[in-house]
Protein backbone atom coordinates (compact mmCIF):
# COMPACT_ATOMS: atom_id res chain seq x y z
CA UNK A 1 0.00 0.00 0.00
CA UNK A 2 1.01 3.37 -0.89
CA UNK A 3 2.23 6.32 1.96
CA UNK A 4 -1.00 8.29 2.46
CA UNK A 5 -0.52 11.87 1.95
CA UNK A 6 -2.30 14.35 4.29
CA UNK A 7 -3.49 17.39 3.37
CA UNK A 8 -4.61 19.22 7.06
CA UNK A 9 -6.77 22.10 6.77
CA UNK A 10 -9.46 23.60 8.14
CA UNK A 11 -13.43 24.40 8.06
CA UNK A 12 -14.58 28.24 7.17
CA UNK A 13 -15.74 30.29 9.85
CA UNK A 14 -18.59 30.12 7.81
CA UNK A 15 -18.63 26.29 7.49
CA UNK A 16 -18.51 25.94 11.01
CA UNK A 17 -21.01 28.39 11.77
CA UNK A 18 -23.50 26.40 9.52
CA UNK A 19 -22.48 22.96 10.66
CA UNK A 20 -22.92 24.00 14.51
CA UNK A 21 -26.64 25.53 13.63
CA UNK A 22 -27.90 22.12 11.49
CA UNK A 23 -26.41 20.50 14.70
CA UNK A 24 -28.72 22.51 16.74
CA UNK A 25 -31.81 21.72 14.11
CA UNK A 26 -31.01 17.85 14.19
CA UNK A 27 -30.27 17.09 17.42
CA UNK A 28 -33.29 17.07 20.22
CA UNK A 29 -30.28 17.89 22.85
CA UNK A 30 -29.14 21.02 20.81
CA UNK A 31 -32.27 22.24 20.09
CA UNK A 32 -33.44 22.09 23.56
CA UNK A 33 -30.59 24.10 25.44
CA UNK A 34 -27.46 26.22 24.76
CA UNK A 35 -24.86 25.81 22.89
CA UNK A 36 -21.27 27.43 24.32
CA UNK A 37 -17.85 27.43 22.55
CA UNK A 38 -15.62 24.49 24.10
CA UNK A 39 -12.21 24.23 24.83
CA UNK A 40 -9.64 21.45 24.06
CA UNK A 41 -8.62 21.27 27.16
CA UNK A 42 -12.25 20.86 28.98
CA UNK A 43 -13.54 23.39 31.18
CA UNK A 44 -15.36 23.46 34.53
CA UNK A 45 -19.28 24.34 35.53
CA UNK A 46 -19.28 24.94 39.42
CA UNK A 47 -22.97 24.19 40.96
CA UNK A 48 -23.70 26.04 44.11
CA UNK A 49 -25.91 24.44 46.06
CA UNK A 50 -27.49 26.72 48.74
CA UNK A 51 -29.49 25.34 51.78
CA UNK A 52 -31.26 28.30 53.08
CA UNK A 53 -32.88 31.11 51.83
CA UNK A 54 -31.69 34.67 51.79
CA UNK A 55 -31.44 36.55 55.33
CA UNK A 56 -33.17 39.34 55.90
CA UNK A 57 -30.81 41.89 58.21
CA UNK A 58 -32.05 45.02 60.37
CA UNK A 59 -29.51 48.15 60.05
CA UNK A 60 -26.76 46.78 62.65
CA UNK A 61 -28.03 43.29 62.65
CA UNK A 62 -26.18 40.15 62.50
CA UNK A 63 -26.03 38.07 59.42
CA UNK A 64 -25.42 34.37 59.18
CA UNK A 65 -24.14 31.57 57.30
CA UNK A 66 -27.05 29.96 54.82
CA UNK A 67 -24.66 26.93 54.05
CA UNK A 68 -24.11 25.03 50.86
CA UNK A 69 -22.30 23.20 48.60
CA UNK A 70 -19.99 23.86 45.73
CA UNK A 71 -19.82 20.88 43.30
CA UNK A 72 -17.64 21.03 40.26
CA UNK A 73 -18.36 20.01 37.23
CA UNK A 74 -15.88 19.44 34.35
CA UNK A 75 -16.94 18.55 30.58
CA UNK A 76 -14.11 17.37 28.57
CA UNK A 77 -14.59 16.82 24.75
CA UNK A 78 -14.10 14.31 22.92
CA UNK A 79 -13.00 13.21 19.29
CA UNK A 80 -15.30 12.12 16.47
CA UNK A 81 -14.55 11.81 12.99
CA UNK A 82 -16.57 10.54 10.03
CA UNK A 83 -14.99 10.18 6.57
CA UNK A 84 -15.35 8.90 2.63
CA UNK A 85 -14.57 8.13 -0.59
CA UNK A 86 -15.43 11.32 -3.20
CA UNK A 87 -14.22 11.27 -7.16
CA UNK A 88 -10.76 12.59 -7.27
CA UNK A 89 -12.74 16.10 -9.36
CA UNK A 90 -12.26 17.50 -5.75
CA UNK A 91 -8.37 17.66 -6.26
CA UNK A 92 -8.26 18.80 -9.86
CA UNK A 93 -11.60 20.72 -9.74
CA UNK A 94 -11.91 24.26 -9.30
CA UNK A 95 -12.09 26.05 -6.03
CA UNK A 96 -15.86 26.56 -6.81
CA UNK A 97 -16.30 21.97 -7.25
CA UNK A 98 -14.21 21.39 -4.10
CA UNK A 99 -16.51 24.32 -2.04
CA UNK A 100 -19.43 22.30 -3.00
CA UNK A 101 -18.06 19.32 -2.46
CA UNK A 102 -16.63 20.70 1.66
CA UNK A 103 -20.41 22.37 1.33
CA UNK A 104 -22.07 19.22 0.94
CA UNK A 105 -19.77 16.98 3.18
CA UNK A 106 -20.34 19.71 6.26
CA UNK A 107 -23.57 19.52 5.92
CA UNK A 108 -23.71 15.49 6.43
CA UNK A 109 -20.93 15.49 8.60
CA UNK A 110 -23.30 18.29 10.67
CA UNK A 111 -26.55 15.65 10.99
CA UNK A 112 -24.14 12.98 11.97
CA UNK A 113 -22.54 15.00 14.78
CA UNK A 114 -26.18 16.17 15.88
CA UNK A 115 -27.14 12.07 16.42
CA UNK A 116 -23.53 11.59 17.90
CA UNK A 117 -24.30 14.20 20.18
CA UNK A 118 -27.83 12.92 21.58
CA UNK A 119 -26.42 9.42 21.11
CA UNK A 120 -23.52 9.77 23.55
CA UNK A 121 -24.72 12.41 25.92
CA UNK A 122 -28.04 10.07 26.28
CA UNK A 123 -26.46 6.50 26.51
CA UNK A 124 -22.91 6.77 26.69
CA UNK A 125 -22.54 5.01 23.71
CA UNK A 126 -20.35 4.78 20.35
CA UNK A 127 -22.81 5.60 17.70
CA UNK A 128 -21.43 3.73 15.05
CA UNK A 129 -20.80 0.29 17.21
CA UNK A 130 -24.20 0.94 19.83
CA UNK A 131 -21.15 -0.84 22.13
CA UNK A 132 -20.39 1.43 25.64
CA UNK A 133 -17.64 3.50 25.53
CA UNK A 134 -15.53 4.01 28.71
CA UNK A 135 -14.27 7.41 27.37
CA UNK A 136 -17.93 8.30 28.02
CA UNK A 137 -18.12 6.47 31.74
CA UNK A 138 -20.68 8.40 34.08
CA UNK A 139 -21.20 11.34 31.49
CA UNK A 140 -24.60 10.19 30.03
CA UNK A 141 -28.80 10.39 30.89
CA UNK A 142 -28.46 6.79 31.22
CA UNK A 143 -25.42 7.04 33.62
CA UNK A 144 -26.56 9.58 35.93
CA UNK A 145 -29.88 10.14 36.34
CA UNK A 146 -31.65 8.41 38.61
CA UNK A 147 -35.08 9.61 38.44
CA UNK A 148 -37.09 7.13 36.50
CA UNK A 149 -40.93 6.44 35.36
CA UNK A 150 -42.85 3.46 34.35
CA UNK A 151 -43.88 3.78 30.12
CA UNK A 152 -47.29 3.55 30.58
CA UNK A 153 -48.77 3.95 27.17
CA UNK A 154 -52.31 4.13 28.36
CA UNK A 155 -51.42 6.99 30.92
CA UNK A 156 -48.60 8.22 29.24
CA UNK A 157 -49.89 12.10 29.98
CA UNK A 158 -50.03 10.71 33.48
CA UNK A 159 -46.36 9.70 32.98
CA UNK A 160 -45.64 13.56 31.80
CA UNK A 161 -46.81 14.95 34.71
CA UNK A 162 -45.10 12.43 37.68
CA UNK A 163 -41.98 13.37 35.73
CA UNK A 164 -42.59 16.81 35.90
CA UNK A 165 -43.68 16.59 39.61
CA UNK A 166 -40.72 14.72 40.25
CA UNK A 167 -38.47 16.89 38.97
CA UNK A 168 -40.25 20.25 40.52
CA UNK A 169 -40.33 18.54 44.24
CA UNK A 170 -36.97 19.00 43.98
CA UNK A 171 -37.58 22.82 43.22
CA UNK A 172 -36.28 22.53 39.81
CA UNK A 173 -37.86 23.88 36.60
CA UNK A 174 -38.94 21.76 33.72
CA UNK A 175 -37.71 23.36 30.30
CA UNK A 176 -38.01 20.73 28.08
CA UNK A 177 -39.06 16.89 27.03
CA UNK A 178 -36.88 14.88 24.29
CA UNK A 179 -39.27 11.92 23.19
CA UNK A 180 -39.00 9.02 21.04
CA UNK A 181 -41.54 7.87 18.49
CA UNK A 182 -42.97 5.97 20.01
CA UNK A 183 -43.32 8.12 23.30
CA UNK A 184 -44.96 11.04 20.14
CA UNK A 185 -47.16 8.01 19.08
CA UNK A 186 -48.58 7.19 22.74
CA UNK A 187 -49.29 10.75 23.05
CA UNK A 188 -50.95 11.13 19.63
CA UNK A 189 -53.60 8.74 20.24
CA UNK A 190 -54.81 10.45 23.24
CA UNK A 191 -58.20 11.76 23.07
CA UNK A 192 -59.90 14.01 24.79
CA UNK A 193 -62.46 13.35 27.33
CA UNK A 194 -65.19 14.92 25.84
CA UNK A 195 -65.34 13.21 22.70
CA UNK A 196 -63.02 10.17 21.99
CA UNK A 197 -63.21 11.20 18.34
CA UNK A 198 -61.20 14.26 19.10
CA UNK A 199 -57.01 14.24 19.37
CA UNK A 200 -55.94 15.59 22.56
CA UNK A 201 -52.50 16.89 20.84
CA UNK A 202 -54.00 17.49 17.22
CA UNK A 203 -50.14 19.13 17.12
CA UNK A 204 -49.11 15.31 16.46
CA UNK A 205 -50.77 14.18 13.64
CA UNK A 206 -49.61 12.62 11.15
CA UNK A 207 -46.25 13.67 9.67
CA UNK A 208 -46.39 16.97 11.86
CA UNK A 209 -43.23 18.31 14.02
CA UNK A 210 -44.21 20.41 17.29
CA UNK A 211 -42.37 22.91 18.95
CA UNK A 212 -43.87 22.90 22.37
CA UNK A 213 -47.31 21.11 24.04
CA UNK A 214 -49.12 22.52 26.64
CA UNK A 215 -46.39 24.78 26.44
CA UNK A 216 -43.38 22.50 27.50
CA UNK A 217 -40.93 22.71 24.34
CA UNK A 218 -40.29 19.29 22.76
CA UNK A 219 -38.52 17.38 20.37
CA UNK A 220 -39.30 14.14 18.95
CA UNK A 221 -36.04 12.14 17.61
CA UNK A 222 -35.18 8.33 17.43
CA UNK A 223 -31.77 8.66 19.02
CA UNK A 224 -33.78 8.65 22.53
CA UNK A 225 -34.61 5.15 21.82
CA UNK A 226 -31.29 4.24 20.03
CA UNK A 227 -31.13 0.68 19.26
CA UNK A 228 -32.75 -1.69 22.17
CA UNK A 229 -32.73 1.42 24.45
CA UNK A 230 -35.77 1.33 26.75
CA UNK A 231 -36.21 5.05 27.08
CA UNK A 232 -39.19 6.98 26.08
CA UNK A 233 -38.44 10.36 26.87
CA UNK A 234 -36.22 12.65 29.13
CA UNK A 235 -38.05 15.36 30.59
CA UNK A 236 -35.94 18.52 32.50
CA UNK A 237 -34.25 21.60 32.74
CA UNK A 238 -32.54 21.24 29.64
CA UNK A 239 -31.90 24.90 29.49
CA UNK A 240 -30.14 25.96 32.78
CA UNK A 241 -28.37 22.29 33.23
CA UNK A 242 -27.56 20.58 30.19
CA UNK A 243 -24.44 22.49 27.94
CA UNK A 244 -22.62 21.03 24.85
CA UNK A 245 -20.36 22.69 22.38
CA UNK A 246 -17.65 22.32 19.48
CA UNK A 247 -14.79 23.25 19.95
CA UNK A 248 -14.32 26.04 16.87
CA UNK A 249 -11.51 24.04 14.97
CA UNK A 250 -12.70 21.57 12.83
CA UNK A 251 -10.33 19.70 11.24
CA UNK A 252 -10.32 17.86 7.86
CA UNK A 253 -8.07 16.10 6.37
CA UNK A 254 -7.81 15.38 1.81
CA UNK A 255 -6.24 11.87 1.71
CA UNK A 256 -5.63 11.05 -1.99
CA UNK A 257 -3.26 8.17 -1.49
CA UNK A 258 -3.42 4.49 -0.24
CA UNK A 259 -6.40 2.80 2.35
CA UNK A 260 -7.21 5.17 4.61
CA UNK A 261 -10.71 3.15 5.42
CA UNK A 262 -9.00 0.08 5.60
CA UNK A 263 -11.64 -1.34 2.52
CA UNK A 264 -8.64 -3.00 0.69
CA UNK A 265 -9.33 -0.70 -2.08
CA UNK A 266 -5.80 1.99 -3.02
CA UNK A 267 -7.29 5.46 -3.51
CA UNK A 268 -5.39 6.21 -6.55
CA UNK A 269 -6.19 2.69 -8.20
CA UNK A 270 -9.53 4.10 -8.35
CA UNK A 271 -9.53 7.95 -8.94
CA UNK A 272 -10.47 8.84 -5.36
CA UNK A 273 -9.97 11.25 -2.57
CA UNK A 274 -10.86 10.43 1.35
CA UNK A 275 -11.86 13.05 3.29
CA UNK A 276 -11.93 12.79 6.92
CA UNK A 277 -13.77 15.49 9.04
CA UNK A 278 -12.92 15.33 13.04
CA UNK A 279 -15.22 17.69 15.33
CA UNK A 280 -14.59 17.89 19.38
CA UNK A 281 -17.76 17.81 20.94
CA UNK A 282 -18.27 18.19 24.40
CA UNK A 283 -21.09 18.28 27.31
CA UNK A 284 -22.21 18.35 30.84
CA UNK A 285 -25.13 17.23 32.86
CA UNK A 286 -24.99 19.81 35.77
CA UNK A 287 -27.35 18.58 37.79
CA UNK A 288 -28.87 15.00 37.00
CA UNK A 289 -31.74 15.48 39.76
CA UNK A 290 -33.48 18.25 37.59
CA UNK A 291 -34.15 15.25 34.83
CA UNK A 292 -36.40 12.67 34.90
CA UNK A 293 -36.44 9.52 32.47
CA UNK A 294 -39.75 7.63 31.32
CA UNK A 295 -38.64 3.86 30.54
CA UNK A 296 -39.77 0.89 29.04
CA UNK A 297 -39.39 -1.27 31.64
CA UNK A 298 -40.18 -0.86 35.84
CA UNK A 299 -38.02 1.94 37.15
CA UNK A 300 -37.27 -0.01 40.06
CA UNK A 301 -35.18 -2.91 37.74
CA UNK A 302 -33.37 -0.07 35.99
Amino acid sequence: MGNVLQKGTMFTPQLINRLTSLVRGKSSLARLSASEPMLFNGQTEFIFNLDSEVNLVAESGAKANGGGTVEPVTMAPVKVEYGLRVSDEFRYGSEEIRLQYLQAFSDGFAKKLARGLDIMAMHGVNPRTGSSADILTGKSFDAVVTNKIEFDEAHVVDNVTAAINMIESAEHEVTGMAMAPAMKAALAAVKTQTNSNVPLFPELGWGSTTGSLNGLPVDTNSTVSFGSNADRAIVGNFADFFKWGIAREIPIEVIEYGDPDNTGSDLKGHNQVYLRGEAYIGWGILVPDAFAKIRDEDPASV
